[in-house]
Parts: structure tokens; sequence; C-alpha cells
């Protein structure tokens, strides 16, 4: 009977630890960066023709970069901007100076 009851024990031990692994690993990102929906740097330009939207993701606590989703014209889909970029730079600061204007107006 104490064996029955030895090997219970350790059973229950074991399932209560990969339990507690579990709770901690759900606490940790992944990866440094968490969720960003951008993979890699980018692209480095796109044709401002074919540009529909302009979608600007600043850092959260989701992704700790800023990204620039591009969606393109013609349903050819989105593109990441490498936000290091001269073009993804004059999109940023265009942006932030219609943000501005817009509160000026007020």
């Amino acid at each position: 009977a104490t064996a029955a009851t030895n090997m219970c024990v350790k059973g229950m031990s074991t399932v209560l630890a990969v339990i507690f692994c579990a709770m901690i690993v759900q606490g940790f990102p992944m990866f440094k960066g968490g969720r960003c929906l951008c993979i890699g740097p980018g692209v480095k330009a796109v044709k401002v023709a074919d540009i529909e939207k302009v979608s600007i993701i600043y850092p959260s606590n989701n992704c700790d970069k800023i990204e620039l989703i591009i969606t393109l014209k013609a349903h050819k889909g989105q593109r990441c901007l490498n936000p290091k970029s001269k073009q993804a730079n004059a999109i940023i600061k265009k942006a932030e100076i219609r943000n501005f204007l817009k509160y000026q107006n007020v």
C-alpha cells in the first residue's frame, strides 16, 4: 500500500511541477520584442503611387519597435517598411506634423 501511495505522490508532484512551469512560461514573451507584426527589417522603400494606406504602430507592450505597415493599391497586399529608411522617416514626420496641426485647430 505504501508503494502505491508513494507512486501517487510522485505523480501528483510531477503534474504540479508541469502546471507550475506552464504558468511561469505563460507570463514571459517567447522572444524579445513580443508579438511584432513585421518580421525582419522590412523593405527600404515602396513606390508612392502604389501606396493606398499607411499604418504607423508605435512601440507598446506587444512590440518594442516602431512598425510601418504599407497597404498597397490594387490588392497587392501589405509591406512592412523599414522604420530606419529615408522613406519611413519622411512618412513618420508627415504623420507627426499632421497630428500636431490637428490638435492645434481644436
